[in-house]
């Protein structure tokens, strides 16, 4: 397997990096922080203007048609940048299964969240509670009879305690006539497997991002701050953890690039063998820890002014925190790993999908 990013795909995810670094500094976090809604309406125009919210969505339903591997940096960079807004959710997660959906008020919803920058949040249940539910137009909600499009004004929303201060989140309910029924029982529960998955594996990129800029925050901290007429960075206590942390996150991206692979550039049916399920698993995972580690190293690091509000470091502690119990939480996942690793074999022949290969052999040669 080629892991190696296309030109194009790399340009793609420098466009919104760039743009959340205009966009997504300090100042412009912390002016969120206590606000009535944390959804920056503006920054959210400003980001979907790079066209990104279609980049998953089929062609024939007015998006790019591209998979996973197109969108895995995208939502790295979010987390990097530590994005109040869902748009990773918005585009990796919710625009694809409308696209999957049939009848016209899908269709007229994913037209909305493509022209108009219209925010559409899905309330899944292994996520019920839902990011900025406050700033949507339009809530995807599954029932008894299947999923409905439920308008955002028809919706009784609850503000629940989180924490993280730059998101906040919501339980959201309607009565079950509510809205427009877009998909009946049995397609539901295929759209929020495959919502899942996808879920999984761009949240596991958005941890190694945050991961990514901590260990960044915490590394510019060591070079400026002085003790004893040299940078803290020179002593190897504070060398030998941000070097762990680091260690920590290389072997994670690769994981969740490997597990990006398995989401297909079309809406076609989730990963039902048991590898793939356990690949992503152990990306979310990987990821998860790489996060955890990368933030309290880099809360050591800042001493005490870690621990406070002074410093960006608690944002990202508290992102990954929030992160990391999204999509059935770190236990659902280790069971659906443990599946794999005890009900089929193991080894080096293993780690990774095998291609066929072409051999000059015979046929009776290649069985002896």
């Amino acid at each position: 397997m080629n892991f190696a990013f296309s030109e194009e795909q790399t340009m793609m995810a420098d466009v919104v990096r760039d743009a959340l670094l205009r966009e997504c500094g300090s100042a412009a976090l912390r002016s969120r922080i206590g606000a009535v809604c944390s959804f920056d309406q503006d920054r959210w125009r400003k980001l979907l203007a790079l066209g990104v919210a279609g980049v998953l969505v089929r062609e024939e339903a007015g998006g790019l048609g591209l998979g996973g591997p197109d969108f895995v940096q995208i939502a790295e960079a979010c987390g990097y940048a530590c994005l109040p807004e869902p748009l990773v959710d918005h585009a990796g997660v919710v625009l694809p299964l409308l696209s999957a959906c049939e009848g016209t008020a899908a269709g007229e919803a994913l037209a909305r969240g493509l022209e108009d920058g219209a925010f559409l949040a899905l309330a899944h249940p292994q996520t019920p509670w839902v990011v900025a539910a406050n700033a949507a137009q339009a809530v995807v909600l599954p029932g008894p009879d299947g999923l409905r499009l439920v308008p955002g004004a028809d919706t009784v929303r609850v503000q629940q305690p989180g924490i993280d201060p730059l998101r906040q989140l919501f339980t959201v309910s309607a009565p079950p006539e509510a809205g427009v029924r877009i998909a009946g029982p049995q397609a539901s529960r295929t759209l929020l497997a495959r919502a899942a998955e996808r879920g999984a594996v761009f949240t596991a990129a958005e941890l190694v991002g945050l991961a990514q800029a901590s260990v960044d925050l915490a590394v510019a901290y060591a070079k400026e701050r002085h003790q004893f007429g040299r940078p803290i960075g020179a002593n190897q206590a504070i060398k030998h953890h941000l070097a762990s942390a680091q260690v920590k996150i290389a072997f994670a991206r690769p994981v969740v690039h490997a597990a990006a692979a398995l989401v297909p550039p079309e809406p076609g049916a989730p990963p039902e063998d048991m590898e793939a399920r356990a690949r992503i698993s152990h990306a979310l995972l990987a990821a998860g820890e790489a996060a955890e580690l990368a933030t309290r190293t880099a809360l050591q690091v800042h001493g005490a002014m870690g621990y406070s509000w002074e410093v960006d470091v608690h944002l990202y502690l508290k992102r990954a925190l929030s992160l990391t119990g999204r999509w059935g939480g770190p236990e659902y996942h280790r069971q659906r790993v443990a599946e794999r690793v005890l009900s089929a074999p193991l080894g080096p022949d293993r780690l990774f999908p095998q291609p066929v290969r072409e051999t000059d052999t015979t046929p009776m040669k290649r069985t002896a």
